[in-house]
């Protein structure tokens, strides 16, 4: 129970500390942020990557410092619950005008949790759910920046808008031609009003922040005319001359839905109230879930909160069981899913077969690359969690056999709570969005046109096509990230619900710069010829692209589909030209849309990705 009465000074030390530790984080985490800018206006590609990459782990740092901080001075650990109860409602007092009070809390909860060695989600004095509300918040200083800034064109100023939306923002490089650039944003707008009366609340809303990734810059807005409103984005790249061009204009959720993808890294955004910022995304993509967009904006701590609140959420609504996931069992992972939820679970087995020659800290080094590389859309982010209580209830039998098979190490299981109710702890496991394996969707197309009408058959022949050379580009996209996947088999890519192919099995993953793409030497002599057995000399880290083939191009219709999108993938030197490319420096384009949504420009010198 919560005490009547706040009556211990060290309480409120401790909930002040606990503040200074979060507002340390958030205003380290901003200045990073808003550097993003200078860095694109510089067009240093490298440093926008690095410090994308090494801002991940500024969550971690400011915990540890804030642990430390608590235990040197308040003895945090020694202190009773009564003190803590206190101390939660006097962190709550201090967020009232606070301008990132979520965040706030869930530092709350981790350092709170380091502590005390309470990490099971239960518990009365963290914060299950949220206590001071993020709506409305605004920056009342006369020189602060609004969250969003509203324009208010007609038909004949609409041109001069656009133009002035960029100018606002005000990028220290030069535009190649601003006005031409407006003018194709002007003709793709216009072609979205074609026929349409602008009502009198006709108006575009734009972030006031610049979205930073790698290459490029967007600005992020919507149209409202009446009752409707337009998604947009602006991506702002450089030409080959070094000066900026508007690439393209992007409408609509799907478009905003693949900027923001789970499978890319996470933007930079100079935000002074994240909720708000949060708040209109939202409107833009209705169907992402808030912990997604928290995420893409390099807040994945609280991206983690508020997905576990939504999967308790579920729980409490639904009554399905977790089972082994479907597909082909993984070598390394133990993967189970909950059917009525659009995630899998996937678990570090205790023991690996001979052929992977691999440990359980150099996996989760792996995931840990993922997750600071730059996944360009083709690799799926994970949330990682540690100590996590199920009901026991929820779980099938076989599934909880697997588990006491596979990797009893993890797994704990009583009433530990001591509510009469039995758990399942898992003690470290990765989440990842859900997607059908792509072997099983091949297999799904494959039985159509075996035994479906001709009509159904030929939707099939092109769900295949289409597979296989979305396959390929997966493949040459990871390239371009410095990335060889390693296991290229079809089981370890998944097909997404826009039907894009990512790749979701990380550990054989290598850097392509550490690998040595070779040709298969000839054969010297019949026997060599006609040996079962490699008889030439193998590195640990050669790679013979050309015997990717018998692997993975078994069926004969997508061996054709393949040979005819993607036969540079069995060439060496393809693999060893991108290499000796990343090596001098170069940082490969990759395009977060279409390419027949860009505009007609010179050739780029940077591209997003």
């Amino acid at each position: 129970m919560f005490p009547q009465r706040l009556d211990s000074p060290v309480a409120y030390a401790i909930a002040q500390a606990m503040l200074d530790g979060f507002d340390l984080h958030y205003r380290l985490f901003r200045q990073e942020s808003a550097a993003a800018k200078q860095r694109f206006e510089q067009a240093d590609w490298h440093a926008q990557q690095r410090a994308q990459r090494e801002r991940i782990a500024f969550y971690d740092k400011r915990v540890r410092e804030a642990v430390v901080r608590l235990e040197q001075e308040f003895q945090a650990g020694k202190q009773p619950m009564e003190v803590w109860h206190q101390a939660k409602l006097h962190y709550i007092g201090l967020l009232i005008n606070h301008h990132q009070p979520e965040l706030a809390e869930t530092f709350f909860n981790s350092v709170t949790t380091k502590i005390l060695h309470r990490t099971y989600f239960n518990n009365d004095f963290i914060f299950v759910r949220p206590a001071v509300s993020t709506e409305f918040i605004e920056n009342e200083e006369p020189a602060a920046a609004p969250t969003y800034r509203a324009y208010y064109p007609t038909r004949d100023t609409l041109l001069e808008n656009i133009e002035r939306i960029v100018t606002n923002f005000q990028l220290r490089r030069e535009f190649d031609d601003l006005r031409r650039d407006a003018q194709a944003v002007l003709e793709a707008m216009s072609a979205r009003l074609v026929g349409v009366k602008l009502r009198a609340n006709f108006q575009v809303q734009v972030l006031s922040s610049l979205f930073f990734r790698n290459k490029g810059a967007y600005v992020v807005g919507k149209l409202i005319n009446g009752f409707n409103e337009v998604p947009f984005a602006l991506p702002i790249l450089h030409d080959d001359q070094g000066k900026l061009v508007i690439d393209a204009c992007l409408f609509g959720e799907d478009d905003l839905q693949m900027l923001f993808s789970f499978a890319r890294a996470y933007f930079m955004v100079d935000m002074e109230i994240p909720a708000a910022y949060v708040q209109f995304l939202r409107s833009l993509m209705p169907r992402k879930p808030r912990g997604e967009i928290y995420t893409a904006l390099g807040l994945a701590k609280q991206g983690k909160t508020l997905f576990y609140r939504d999967f308790l959420y579920h729980l409490k609504h639904s009554s399905d069981r977790f089972r082994v996931a479907p597909g082909i069992p993984g070598m390394v992972m133990l993967v189970f899913d909950l059917p009525s939820f659009p995630y899998v679970f996937k678990v570090i087995k205790d023991h690996f077969p001979p052929q992977k020659d691999t440990t359980r800290e150099q996996v989760q080094a792996k995931y840990l690359l993922v997750k600071q590389h730059d996944r360009v859309g083709r690799m799926a982010d994970t949330l990682e969690y540690s100590v996590v209580a199920f009901a026991r209830s929820r779980f099938d039998d076989a599934l909880l056999d697997a588990l006491q098979r596979e990797a009893p190490s993890q797994l704990e299981i009583g009433d530990l709570d001591g509510d009469g109710h039995e758990e399942v702890v898992i003690k470290h496991l990765y989440i990842e969005r859900r997607m059908i394996p792509l072997n099983i969707y091949l297999a799904e197309a494959f039985d159509a046109i075996e035994h479906g009408d001709p009509a159904i058959a030929a939707a099939a022949r092109e769900q295949v096509e289409h597979a296989v050379v979305e396959y390929g580009n997966a493949i040459k996209d990871l390239v371009a990230a410095n990335i060889f996947p390693g296991d290229m088999l079809w089981k370890n890519f998944g097909v997404t619900r826009n039907g894009k192919v990512v790749f979701y099995d990380y550990d054989e993953i290598e850097y392509l710069t550490d690998c040595n793409f070779r040709a298969v030497p000839k054969a010297r002599t019949e026997e060599e010829e006609m040996s079962g057995e490699v008889w030439y000399q193998v590195g640990p880290r050669d790679i013979f692209p050309e015997t990717f083939a018998p692997f993975l191009l078994g069926n004969p219709s997508v061996k054709e589909v393949f040979l005819r999108h993607h036969a540079d993938l069995l060439d060496p030197a393809f693999w060893q030209t991108h290499k000796e490319r990343i090596r001098a420096g170069h940082v490969h384009d990759v395009f977060p849309y279409e390419q027949d949504k860009r505009f007609e420009h010179h050739a780029l010198q940077g591209a997003p990705a």
